[in-house]
């Protein structure tokens, strides 16, 4: 068992990144390839399932919101407790933003139990799809706070510098899940078909590994975890820099969900065959970001080791490199997807209603993907250095001052259309906003430590 050394603040920048991200791209690829195969199965199962599942993308969204919130609030304190060299803190916080954690997302279960009928009513679900929807969230809410304990606890190895730990219980997770997939949908021998709520449970046994592995590493591998009784004062000091970043980045990432469930509802005036089509094209993206989903995962620890370590020449560096990786992957994912738009949606819906409503997505949202990845990016940089409110201002301005209205308006006179070309624009003017606030955030940090701008001609 090693103690957690601040490995971040020394050596090449761009090769720190790399081999951070590396893992990290592998780990979520395998999950957005996982989510791709729900999909794909449920497709098998009918419309009306892939409908409710779309329905549902929202909810999860958010829960998925919350989970990050925590990770990047405990990736930005534990990073900068390991940069400072203060190993005994680090594994405090680690360890309390579990319990955190855990009694967060508790209650959010227990409300989520309750609203179900309500909330997705509000979301323009018919009344008929209420009961098909509520047994696949029921079974969902009932695993929550292991899933977002498990990613809590991967966020804290990741601010160790260590990604491979975590990105292998993904894996291992991601490959359980779409085994278990056919099996607990469709039925095999003596396990009957469950439709949409094997794939419910399939979720909940996959994720209760990532919670169990996570766990064991943590406190075997990583020194990471202790099972010393905390002081009150400590444990209040510990969630309360947890809190500082974790609820503004909450806040950040459940505006998406929002966002989208707000244009669920304006799609479903279209039909169920719109919001699946729109359900399935958001999957297909969620696929094609994984690159940017992995950088932005790195891009914290980094920016926490090297602000506590006084070296903030290192982070305009990683951002620079970060900038023209995400521009220039975001490129070649439009041309992909320019070419391909057309038939990945048949592999999930042969009902043309559904297939045309995300042949459009995919041929006018992913122009923007490259600024959304420099909004990501930068948004996680903001939190490692602690000041996470400049992502808060930038994501509400994205969704709800930008695509929201814009959609709205866009949608009267170009239809579905329109609320895609919103979507787009949303991302290219929050992308260039979110570069240039990080931009000089890093360059007050160089001024305040009263050194040179200086930038490393070798990545």
């Amino acid at each position: 068992m090693v103690s957690a050394q601040a490995r971040l603040t020394q050596g090449s920048v761009g090769r720190h990144l790399v081999d951070m991200a590396v893992p990290v791209l592998f780990g979520i690829f395998t999950m957005m390839s996982q989510a791709f195969a729900d999909m794909w199965f449920i497709g098998r199962v009918g419309d009306r399932e892939l409908a409710a599942l779309s329905f549902a993308f929202p909810i999860l969204m958010i829960v998925t919101s919350i989970a990050i919130g925590l990770g990047a609030g405990t990736s930005s304190v534990v990073a900068r407790a390991i940069g400072a060299h203060n190993h005994r803190r680090a594994r405090r916080l680690a360890t309390d933003s579990l319990i955190l954690s855990f009694g967060i997302t508790a209650i959010v279960s227990a409300i989520g139990f309750l609203t179900i009928e309500p909330l997705f009513r509000l979301l323009g679900a018919p009344d008929d799809m209420i009961p098909l929807i509520a047994g696949y969230m029921t079974i969902l809410y009932a695993g929550v706070p292991f899933v977002v304990v498990g990613m809590v606890g991967m966020s804290s190895m990741r601010a160790t510098g260590d990604t491979r730990l975590p990105s292998m219980l993904m894996v291992i997770a991601s490959v359980a899940n779409m085994i278990l997939d056919p099996i607990l949908i469709f039925g095999v021998g003596p396990v009957p078909a469950m439709g949409l709520n094997g794939a419910a449970m399939a979720a909940l046994l996959s994720r209760a590994a990532i919670f169990g592995g996570t766990l064991y590493f943590m406190r075997m591998r990583l020194d990471m975890l202790t099972f010393n009784k905390p002081d009150p004062g400590e444990l209040r000091s510990s969630w309360a820099d947890v809190l500082h970043v974790g609820i503004p980045a909450a806040a950040t990432n459940a505006i998406i969900p929002i966002a989208t469930g707000v244009i669920t509802a304006m799609l479903a005036r279209y039909g169920p065959e719109a919001v699946a089509g729109f359900g399935v094209a958001s999957r297909v993206e969620s696929l094609t970001l994984v690159l940017f989903y992995a950088l932005s995962a790195v891009i914290g620890p980094f920016v926490g080791q090297n602000i506590a370590a006084g070296k903030p020449e290192r982070i305009f560096e990683a951002l620079r490199l970060c900038t023209i990786f995400c521009v220039g992957t975001g490129f070649v994912i439009a041309v992909l997807l320019a070419f391909s738009g057309a038939w990945l949606p048949t592999l999930f819906s042969d009902n043309p209603e559904v297939t045309d409503v995300s042949t459009k997505f995919l041929m006018i949202a992913p122009i923007s993907y490259g600024a959304y990845g420099m909004v990501m990016v930068m948004n996680a940089s903001f939190n490692g250095m602690g000041k996470p409110m400049p992502a808060v201002y930038i994501s509400v301005a994205r969704m709800a001052v930008i695509y929201i209205p814009l959609a709205f308006v866009a949608e009267r006179f170009f239809g579905i259309t329109g609320i895609f070309v919103a979507y787009a624009f949303a991302n290219i003017v929050s992308g260039v906003i979110a570069f240039a606030w990080a931009r000089a955030s890093v360059q007050e940090q160089c001024d305040l430590h009263a050194e040179p701008l200086i930038v490393s001609e070798t990545a």
